[in-house]
């Protein structure tokens, strides 16, 4: 007797890992996007065609950010920045995370928010990992911001790079974690709309340590070979 004479229904076909939505239509906030690592993300993300709006403490200097970056980028204070946003980066210095989020937390409420912080210590022998009480920076946020749905994304990036109006691609692949995979495949395609980026799941938030750790090491390839290293996984 065959599965189907059984009654029970075959299997659906797998899914299609490269069959990402389209997110053209998505305006990206970005946190602490007059730093070097959200400015640069934002210049990309807005040259790729994306609408994105940058968020800071200070409208002026979130605004001041958005006229230089040019290509329809608009500045506001943070919370009217994650108000207007479908999708917001946070990209703001380790420090001043958990307190950051918490004082956003109605404005993110039913928002895909997007940590790429990395929490490293800093001495004389380099920079190393630290490791917050909540497993991660993506994991604190997900505690500090029940309503919204987090992921961990873009942490292996070169601020360099990113801001560098020279260079047309950037050779290198985004490891996106995340507890849904529609939410983990809006993010995968956020990253494919960057000339040379892909986006490829890495796994669930619990796994976000060993990914915003994994920047020590590379500042510790950059410093040694005067280099912009990013990362390629390879066979996918």
């Amino acid at each position: 007797m065959t599965t189907n004479d059984s009654g029970s229904a075959p299997k659906p076909p797998a899914k299609d890992p490269w069959d990402l939505p389209d997110v053209s239509g998505l305006t990206v906030g970005v946190l602490g996007g007059t730093g070097p690592q959200g400015r640069g993300l934002a210049y990309r993300l807005a040259r790729a065609g994306q609408k994105v709006i940058i968020g800071s403490r200070a409208a002026d200097r979130a605004r001041t950010a958005a006229d230089e970056l040019g290509l329809g980028v608009e500045g506001a204070d943070n919370a009217e920045c994650a108000r207007r946003s479908d999708v917001v980066i946070v990209a703001v210095p380790w420090d001043g995370h958990a307190k950051t989020l918490e004082s956003l937390r109605g404005e993110l409420a039913g928002k895909l928010v997007i940590d790429c912080v990395n929490p490293l210590g800093f001495d004389k022998q380099g920079a190393y990992a630290l490791k917050p009480e909540e497993g991660s920076a993506a994991e604190q946020a997900a505690a500090l911001l029940p309503g919204s749905r987090v992921t961990a994304a873009f942490h292996h990036l070169s601020a360099v790079l990113l801001q560098d109006e020279a260079i047309e691609e950037i050779d290198t692949d985004v490891l996106v974690l995340g507890e849904a995979r529609a939410d983990t495949d809006l993010v995968q395609a956020l990253a494919g709309r960057i000339p040379g980026m892909r986006g490829i799941f890495a796994g669930r938030l619990r796994n976000a340590h060993q990914v915003e750790s994994l920047v020590a090491n590379l500042i510790s390839v950059n410093r040694r070979y005067k280099a912009h290293a990013g990362l390629r996984t390879t066979d996918v």
